[in-house]
C-alpha cells in the first residue's frame, strides 16, 4: 500500500502538459464522481423542497442510489483500478477500456431519470461488474488473493443495484431499500479495510513521533463486527440484537481509532481529514442502534455513514491520492483546507439540526447541499487541470 502514496519530483520545465483523462482510473472517476456529487446534491435539495419533480427512482430512493451506486461507487472504482495496479503489478483497464466504463456510468446517471426501467437496469448493474472484471483480471494475472475479496465487493454492489430496480421494476417482491441498505453496509466495510490499512501509515509518516497502531485482534473484531452487521441485514434481523451488535462495534471502532492518536494529526490536514471522517464511523453505529430502539429517525443514522465517513474519506482520499499519483507533493492547500471544510460541515449540519431541531429538517437539508456542492464543486474545478494532465514528473499513470 505504501506504492499508492508514493512520488517523484522531478517536473520537467518546457515540457507541454499532455492530456491524461484516461491514463489511470483515478482520473476520470475522481472527476466524474466530484462534478456529480456537487450537481445531484443540489438537484436533490431542491427536489426535497418541492421544487423539482420526480425521477425514475422517485424521491429519496433516487437520492440514496444516486448516492451510493453513482458517487460512492465511482470513486471506490477510480481507486480500486489505481491501488490495484500497484497491489497486483499488472495493468488495469486504461485509454479505450477505461473510457467505455466511463461512459457506461454516465449512460446509467441519465437512465434513471428516464422511463426506460429495464435498460437502466442493464446499464446501472453492468458498471460494478464490469469493473470487477477489470480488477479481477489484474489480481488474476497478477497471483494477488490478498485483496481479491474487492472484486466480491464489486459483484455484491452489483446485486445490491439489480435488487433496487427489479423492486422498482415490479418484479422483486424484495424491497428496494434492501438494496440500498446492502449497498451501504458493502460500502462501510470497504471505508473501514481502506482505512486500518492506511490511516495508521499516514499518521506515522505525516507526524513524526505519532506512533499510531494496529492491534491485530482489534482489527479483527472491528471488521467482523461490520460484516456481522451486513449479514444481520441481509437476514433482516431488527430491533434490541441489531442495536446491541452496532453499540459494539462502535466500541470497537472507537477503541481502533483511539490507537491511531488522531488528537496528533491536527497539524496536518491531509491526515485529520481522514481521522475526522473515520470518526463518524462509531457515531453512526451508536445512531444505528438508537434508531432500532426508536430512540432517533434512521435518516441520522444513513447520513452519519454517508455524508460524515464516506464524504469526509472520500475527499480526503481524491485529494492526496490525486496529488501522489500526478508527481505533486503532498500537501494540502486553501483549496484542500476548504474542501475539507465544507464537506465537513456539510455532514454536521444534515445529521445534528434535525436530531437537534426537527423542525428545522428542510432548512438544514438545503444548506447542507449548499456547503456539499460547494466542497465537490471546487474540487471539481480546481482538480480537472491536475487530474486531464500527464504526471509532472514525466512518468506513466
Amino acid at each position: 500500500m505504501a506504492t499508492l502514496i508514493s512520488i517523484r519530483e522531478a517536473p520537467r520545465p518546457g515540457q507541454p502538459p499532455a492530456f491524461a483523462l484516461w491514463a489511470l482510473g483515478f482520473r476520470p472517476f475522481y472527476l466524474l464522481a466530484s462534478g456529480f456529487a456537487a450537481l445531484s446534491i443540489a438537484l436533490w435539495a431542491l427536489q426535497f423542497a418541492g421544487l423539482l419533480g420526480h425521477a425514475y427512482l422517485q424521491g429519496p430512493l433516487w437520492h440514496a442510489h444516486e448516492m451510493l451506486f453513482g458517487f460512492s461507487l465511482a470513486v471506490l472504482v477510480g481507486f480500486l483500478f489505481t491501488a490495484g495496479r500497484n497491489w497486483s503489478g499488472q495493468a488495469t483497464p486504461t485509454g479505450a477500456p477505461l473510457a467505455a466504463l466511463a461512459a457506461l456510468w454516465v449512460a446509467g446517471r441519465v437512465l434513471v431519470l428516464t422511463p426506460w426501467g429495464w435498460v437502466a437496469l442493464v446499464v446501472n448493474t453492468a458498471f460494478p461488474l464490469a469493473a470487477a472484471v477489470g480488477l479481477g483480471l489484474a489480481f488474476y494475472k497478477g497471483r494477488n488473493t490478498r485483496n481479491f475479496f474487492f472484486v466480491g465487493l464489486l459483484v455484491l454492489m452489483g446485486l445490491a443495484e439489480l435488487c433496487v430496480h427489479l423492486n422498482v421494476l415490479g418484479v422483486l417482491p424484495v424491497p428496494a431499500w434492501a438494496g440500498i441498505g446492502l449497498a451501504l453496509d458493502v460500502m462501510l466495510f470497504v471505508l473501514c479495510v481502506m482505512a486500518g490499512r492506511v490511516l495508521p501509515m499516514f499518521t506515522n509518516n505525516g507526524v513524526p513521533g505519532a506512533k499510531a497502531v494496529r492491534i491485530p485482534q482489534l482489527e479483527k473484531a472491528a471488521l467482523g463486527l461490520v460484516l456481522a452487521l451486513l449479514l444481520a441485514d441481509v437476514l433482516q434481523i431488527k430491533g434490541l440484537p441489531l442495536a446491541l451488535l452496532a453499540v459494539v462495534g462502535a466500541g470497537a471502532h472507537l477503541a481502533r481509532w483511539l490507537r491511531w492518536q488522531p488528537w496528533k494529526t491536527l497539524h496536518n490536514p491531509l491526515v485529520w481529514v481522514l481521522h475526522l471522517a473515520y470518526a463518524w464511523i462509531p457515531l453512526h453505529l451508536l445512531l444505528r442502534a438508537a434508531a432500532e430502539l426508536g430512540w432517533v429517525g434512521a435518516s441520522a443514522a444513513t447520513h452519519a455513514l454517508t455524508a460524515g465517513a464516506i464524504g469526509g474519506m472520500v475527499m480526503g482520499m481524491i485529494t492526496r491520492t490525486a496529488l501522489g499519483h500526478t508527481g505533486r507533493a503532498l500537501r494540502a492547500g486553501r483549496v484542500e483546507v476548504t474542501c475539507y471544510a465544507l464537506v465537513a460541515l456539510a455532514a454536521v449540519v444534515r445529521v445534528a439540526v434535525p436530531l437537534l431541531a426537527p423542525g428545522l429538517t428542510v432548512g438544514a437539508v438545503e444548506l447542507s447541499a449548499l456547503l456539499w456542492s460547494a466542497g465537490f464543486g471546487l474540487y471539481t474545478v480546481a482538480y480537472w487541470p491536475i487530474l486531464s494532465r500527464a504526471r509532472s514528473d514525466g512518468l506513466p499513470g
